[in-house]
Parts: structure tokens; sequence; C-alpha cells
């Protein structure tokens, strides 16, 4: 790794390395090949995740491109038309099995077989996959990011562990999830271990003034704007902190005997989801990472939602999805679209040559299930961005009644796009036809 990082542009101090945005006037990215040249931006892969499911009966999308009419649930996608694609039908064989929330979600990224009885086995999932291909080239193999603490407990003869994790990095071994928008800040940048209270910009202050002088005019520009949004990173994590916003967020002990607060969730979540957000998004901007999950919340979560007027758990929630719409899980859901839309509007907003972060991204957001009422024959999935130029958006796939309607096999799409050709993974043999 230090060979591949050390051809890329990196900014170092005391304790912390920060890799640098695309920049025209210098070659950032990759090994100088004729057929890939080393400026070439490399593909993005983010997952975000929601529990049981969305409004059934309002998660749809006809037509294409710019005329493409979105469901009530999708509304805020409804910006980035041309750049989706909506993926219908799609199913985990294995996830069947159960009926439950856990048996739905533990192999949801991996379509693996569920060991029951209390007993943790799954398969490894897509993204690790994937991580463990751009390893060598990034700092940071994936973000692994969440907003609701694992559940640890047994339902129906399944863990829980299950619903609380999407990612795997082996059979029996949940990716270690991190709630703690501060840590996961201090991943990307920060080479040691514990925190320090230097701010990550004032240590590398010094280089970045001397780089600055290296670049053109554009990048200058560009230079600017990207640490001041990593200096107003820095200023929320510790605004909240010192408030007390976020249960967990930086813990300490106003007097030695008082005990570390328990890592619930957090008293602001649309605070704390919008932070995980910004910190996946310096992850690709910088290069930093080339796959991050964010889970928003467990299936059968216990997560509330009182920012939204909303004071019924989400699980509870997700049963009120009977074929009407119901008022307060449509807010719910629109609550959990809005962050891949924040995602995918600052990734936009990003230029990289002739296109865009989003463009040189794969967006996925996804659920265990249709609804709450633990329908997984088909689940709902909608992709953002343009995979390097490699995938066609703005159009409307339904897989349902095709032979070939895995999730595995969009995986495989998926990872093969980012140069990753499997044969197999979980139980696909061929990828996912138009995608």
């Amino acid at each position: 790794m230090k060979h591949q990082l050390s051809r890329r542009t990196v900014l170092r101090g005391l304790g912390v390395s920060m890799a640098l945005p695309w920049m025209e006037s210098r070659p950032v990215w990759g090994d100088a090949q004729p057929a890939k040249p080393a400026s070439q931006p490399p593909v993005r892969v983010a997952v975000l995740f929601s529990g049981s499911g969305f409004h059934a009966g309002h998660w749809w999308a006809k037509g294409a491109g710019e005329e493409m009419e979105l469901g009530p649930v999708l509304a805020p996608l409804s910006a980035f038309r041309e750049k989706l694609l909506f993926v219908g039908g799609l199913y985990n064989e294995q996830a069947l099995k159960g009926n439950i929330h856990s048996s739905q979600t533990g192999n949801l990224l991996s379509g693996a077989p569920l060991a029951d009885g209390g007993e943790i086995r799954s398969g490894t999932s897509f993204d690790q996959v994937l991580a463990r291909y751009y390893a060598r080239s990034t700092k940071v193999p994936s973000l692994v990011l969440g907003c609701e603490r694992s559940n640890p407990g047994i339902h129906k003869n399944y863990s829980m562990l299950y619903s609380s994790h999407i990612s795997w990095s082996s059979p029996t071994a949940p990716t270690p999830l991190e709630l703690y928008p501060a840590l996961a800040f201090d991943r990307l940048f920060k080479d040691q271990a514990e925190r320090g209270e230097q701010s990550v910009l004032d240590a590398v202050l010094g280089e970045a003034t001397r780089f600055r002088q290296k670049v053109s005019r554009r990048d200058q520009q560009k230079l600017d704007e990207y640490l001041n949004s990593v200096r107003e990173v820095e200023r929320r994590i510790e605004q909240a902190g010192r408030q007390g916003e976020l249960q967990g967020w930086r813990p300490t002990l106003d007097k030695p005997n008082i005990p570390r607060p328990p890592e619930g969730i957090p008293q602001d979540l649309a605070e704390h989801a919008q932070l995980m957000c910004d910190i996946l998004v310096l992850g690709f901007q910088t290069d930093t990472t080339r796959v991050a999950t964010l889970k928003i919340n467990n299936d059968h979560s216990y997560m509330q939602f009182p920012h939204l007027g909303v004071e019924v758990g989400h699980h509870e929630l997700s049963h009120s999805d009977r074929g009407v719409q119901s008022p307060d899980w449509l807010k719910v859901n629109h609550f959990c679209l809005q962050q891949l839309a924040y995602i995918a509007g600052k990734l936009d907003a990003i230029q990289e040559g002739d296109r865009t972060a989003l463009d040189n991204s794969m967006l996925m957001i996804c659920s265990s299930m249709m609804s709450g009422i633990h329908d997984a024959t088909k689940l709902p999935v909608v992709l953002l961005g343009g995979g390097g130029g490699k995938l066609e958006t703005g159009r409307v796939l339904d897989y349902g009644g095709k032979p070939n309607r895995k999730m595995c096999s969009l995986f495989l799409s998926m990872m093969a796009k980012c140069g990753l050709q499997l044969r197999e993974f979980g139980d696909a043999t061929e990828r996912l036809a138009e995608i």
C-alpha cells in the first residue's frame, strides 16, 4: 500500500495523512498505463440500507430519463431521475427460508445460507470482496458506518446480529460497525489509533499551502473548497460533542466516577446521519476509500424519529403498511431516501474532468424486504450514478418473472464495472442482463 499511495497526492502532518481530490493539473490516481491514464478517477460503490422495507404501494417508477415518474416514496430522488436506475423484481432465494427479519438481512449482500439456532454463519458480502480488490490502492479498504447499534439478541431461532449487519468480512464475522462520526473521520485522516486534539487541517496546513502553489488556478479553487468542507465537518463534530446532541459522539467524563454514556440511538438522528453522509463523501472525494456501507437502521429496528414528529418506533411503523398510505411511514421513508439524495447531491457537485464524482460512483439503496409484512419475494433496489460511464441510467428495469433475478447477479455486474471480474458470487453464476 505504501508504494501505491506514494504515487498519489497526499498531504502529511504529525500523525495525519490527507489524500486530495482529483485535480486536472496533477496526476492523482493509479497506475500509469496507456489503457488507464494516471488521472482517471476510480469507480466507487456505496450501499445504503434501511430495515423493514418501504411503503410497498408507493415504491415504483415508470418512464425514462427526465420524463421518469417516481412513486411517493422516491420523491426525494426526483432531481436525479436521469442518473437513476430503478431495479425491480430481484430477490435472495436464501432469505425466503426463515421469513423473519434476521433471516432476510444477514445474507442481503452475499446470497449465502444462514445458520440458525443462534449460530453465526453467513457469507462474505460483496462490498468486502470489492474492498479487498481495492485495498492496495486506498488507505481505508472500506467504511462501514451505522446510525443504530447492533442488537445481539436472538429472534425466532436466528441471531439478531444478522439483522444488525449488512457488511460481512467473513461468513462468521460481521465487519465492525462505526457508529461515531468522530472516529470515522479519524479513520480517514489520522494515522494514529488514538484521537488527538489537533485539527486534521491544522496538522497539514503548511504542506497544503506549499502544494497550492504548484497547481492551476482552477485546482486551487477546488483545493480551497475541499479543505473548507473538511473544516466544516470537523467544526460540526466538535460542536455536536460539546452540546451533547449525539449520545456517544465524543463521550467524556465530567468526573472520574461518572460512567461513559451508553451507545444509544442518537438524540439528533438527522445530524448524526448527515455527518455520516459527509464522511462517506469525503472518503470518496479523497480516494481514501472506494467502498462504503451506511446502515441507517437495523432490520427489526427500535429507532424513533422525533425530529419528524413521529413517535412510533421504526419496526412498529413498518407494520402499518397494509396497502394504504401511512403518513408517518412515508415521512420515515423520505428521511431514508433523503440521505441517498444528500450524498448524490454532494458527489454530483464535485467535478472530475468530464464527469462528476456521482458519475464515477454507484450508490445503491436497498432493504431486506419490500415492506414490513416480510415480503422478500421482490426487493426494493435503486442505483444512482454512472459507474464511471459504464452504467446506463435514467431507466426502469423489471426482472419479475425473468429467469435470472438474483441480487447476487446484480453484485456481479457492479463489481465488473469496478474492474473485478468474477465468474460467480453467492448463488449467481451470471451477471444481470441490461446492467
